[in-house]
């Protein structure tokens, strides 16, 4: 009996407290993580040496480790909070202002005078033209961020707003000039056989400009006629935008060689000039419009197909069609500029020399009596008036009272270049007629 009670008694001394196992517990765990988070940071240190390289095998094997959190969060519109931007791109329109495009975009008319007033760069936007560009960048409630009109090939204005502060800089774009070449033979137009050479409209157009004082390129252009030319190539920020001036050019028309090249004196004058300095601008054109046909050549004894007898017709009828502007063949003031039922609408100009051009048929006249013209300016329009088959006109020359033939006679020729000038002139000129005439060696070794 003794000895059981007194080992009773010994176990009830030694028995453990619950709550005392619990602390142990948990202060054995704390010292078991802390450890291990210790040891960690060696394990780390040695890993960051190659965690491009870790990176690296994830992309390549397709797997991108993301961290935890994302770095930007981004909603359907872009970077969420960022501020959204609309841009509209306005092409003037004839009679179209500024104050109506900013009062359809929302904007004020304040802001557009506060533009305005700004400075002289941006006091260009006054003279926007119909055809030009203005991108608007607006903020997503409507606010102007950003105005850009390019004012010219290779120049941009900019209207900065930020902050409701105003800017403006003037950007300009990167350009280069590249000189080609080319050449045609006619078989059919002058307008195919520059398509053939990888012209484009405009640029026959400026070729047939240049000799329009000694070639009449309807009545007298024939097959075999051929053409050499040098011109520019404009490219802008790399890419080609434009062709520039042609530099160079010869044209061949039955036989006869015409050679022209651009000049500039040095007060910044260009033109186009024959090899002798002459410049290729006489005092008479040789076609008073753009025609687009021509219905009756010069023959004074022409059967009139109205009057159904024969009735001199002195002068040439250039067919074109109603509203086709005719030109001043040359410098001159009006004589007569009225209405008569056999020449309908018509304009008498006399010139110096003893020279008056004739005008018939038009639609409508364009200028007075007594009015002074220069050569090239619109006098008139293409029509039917008085005693006309079909829209044309008719056009006379007569010098000192006597008809002459507009295409044939002989016409006063153009001063030269001033003595100052020659040598600049021959210096510039003797390489570009060397190669227009090694092109035209070529043409005719080819042909």
């Amino acid at each position: 009996m003794i000895k059981s009670q007194a080992t009773f008694k010994t176990d009830k001394k030694q028995s453990i407290n619950p709550k005392k196992i619990i602390f142990s517990l948990l202060a054995i765990g704390f010292v078991f993580f802390a450890l291990r988070d210790i040891s960690s940071v060696d394990v780390q240190a040695a890993s960051d040496g190659n965690s491009n390289n870790h990176l690296i095998e994830d992309a390549v094997s397709g797997e991108l480790a993301l961290p935890p959190t994302p770095l930007m969060s981004f909603s359907e519109e872009g970077l969420a909070g960022s501020e959204q931007v609309i841009e509209k791109v306005v092409t003037i329109k004839s009679g179209q202002n500024l104050s109506a495009i900013f009062t359809d975009l929302g904007l004020s008319q304040g802001l557009l005078l506060r533009i305005i007033g700004l400075n002289d760069e941006a006091r260009k936007l006054t003279k926007v033209y119909p055809g030009a560009e203005l991108h608007f960048t607006l903020t997503h409630d409507g606010e102007l961020n950003q105005l850009r009109y390019p004012f010219s090939d290779f120049q941009e204005l900019i209207v900065h707003q930020d902050m409701d502060q105003l800017s403006t800089e003037i950007i300009e774009h990167t350009t280069q000039v590249q000189l080609v070449s080319t050449q045609g033979v006619i078989t059919g137009s002058l307008f195919n056989a520059g398509k053939k050479a990888g012209m484009s409209d405009a640029m026959v157009m400026k070729l047939a400009n240049i000799f329009s004082w000694d070639i009449d390129f309807v009545l007298e252009i024939r097959e075999g006629d051929s053409f050499n030319l040098i011109y520019e190539k404009v490219y802008k920020n790399g890419e080609y935008l434009k062709d520039g001036e042609i530099i160079a050019a010869s044209f061949t028309n039955q036989g006869d060689k015409y050679q022209a090249v651009r000049f500039s004196t040095a007060d910044g004058e260009a033109g186009y000039y024959a090899p002798d300095g002459r410049s290729m601008k006489k005092a008479f054109l040789r076609a008073p419009l753009n025609f687009s046909y021509i219905s009756s050549k010069f023959n004074p004894k022409r059967f009139h197909p109205i009057l159904k007898r024969v009735k001199a017709h002195n002068g040439i009828d250039y067919r074109a069609p109603t509203g086709t502007p005719v030109y001043a063949a040359g410098d001159g003031r009006v004589i007569s500029s009225a209405y008569h039922k056999y020449n309908g609408n018509f304009v008498f100009i006399q010139h110096p020399n003893g020279i008056v051009t004739k005008y018939l048929h038009f639609s409508k006249r364009a200028v007075k009596k007594g009015q002074r013209v220069k050569q090239g300016q619109t006098i008139g329009y293409v029509g039917s008036t008085g005693l006309s088959e079909a829209p044309h006109l008719h056009y006379e020359f007569i010098y000192n009272g006597v008809h002459r033939n507009p295409r044939t006679v002989k016409l006063p020729k153009s001063e030269p270049l001033k003595k100052e000038h020659m040598t600049a002139f021959e210096l510039a000129s003797k390489p570009l007629l060397a190669e227009l005439d090694q092109m035209s060696a070529t043409l005719v070794a080819q042909n």
